[in-house]
């Protein structure tokens, strides 16, 4: 009678344990989500782990970005991130550099187009962050830029910030002196950015 006791008990620990395991957030990006010349632990990325930590049940983060990502490098990591981490979310933050240098949006709208595609295949919710680039880049690239994200959004049916950095882009004293990365007393803001858009997936 006692042994079958503990073993129920033992059982139930199992399946709780099971239940109680973490869902994860993949963050694929750029120098954006990369904590960029600030501390790491100051990045809204971080900042987003240490969120979610706290949620019931728990969520974990993986962050998978790199300074310098382009669209077509992200492509080509995606597969062994999504094999590898198994996530439920995918948050996906690339483009910035791709437009910078000057490259076809056609190329970054089929990059993004086949991650996305990848992501849903595995039955991955994917959140879709925006990026806007500097005035000099002429309205034509930056609103073809713009009409990449929404487009994407609304024909795959995944989540979109329109701009990452609302509200702080635009601040001197919540930018880098390059005019293009957040300080680190940004970054909350950032995440709340990021966290209004992100907090309907996590389910």
């Amino acid at each position: 009678m006692h042994r079958c006791l503990w073993l129920l008990v033992f059982l139930c620990g199992i399946g709780s344990a099971q239940a109680a395991a973490p869902k994860t957030v993949l963050v694929l990006g750029d120098s954006l989500s990369a904590a960029h010349n600030i501390p790491l632990e100051s990045g809204w990325v971080y900042l987003l782990h240490v969120r979610l930590a706290k949620m019931v049940p728990k969520w974990t983060v993986v962050n998978a970005s790199i300074s310098g990502e382009t669209s077509v490098s992200g492509r080509n990591r995606l597969p062994a991130l999504l094999e590898k981490y198994h996530p439920q979310v995918l948050v996906l933050e690339l483009g910035a550099n791709d437009g910078l240098r000057g490259l076809p949006l056609s190329a970054l709208r089929e990059n993004l187009a086949a991650m996305i595609e990848l992501a849903q295949q595995r039955k991955v919710r994917v959140l879709l962050l925006g990026i806007e680039l500097p005035v000099n880049y002429g309205p034509q690239y930056r609103d073809g830029l713009r009409a990449i994200y929404a487009g994407l959004a609304q024909e795959r049916h995944a989540a979109l910030l329109p701009f990452l950095l609302d509200g702080v882009a635009l601040d001197p004293a919540l930018m880098q002196d390059d005019g293009m990365h957040p300080v680190a007393a940004a970054e909350p803001h950032v995440l709340d950015n990021v966290w209004r858009r992100l907090q309907p997936l996590l389910h």
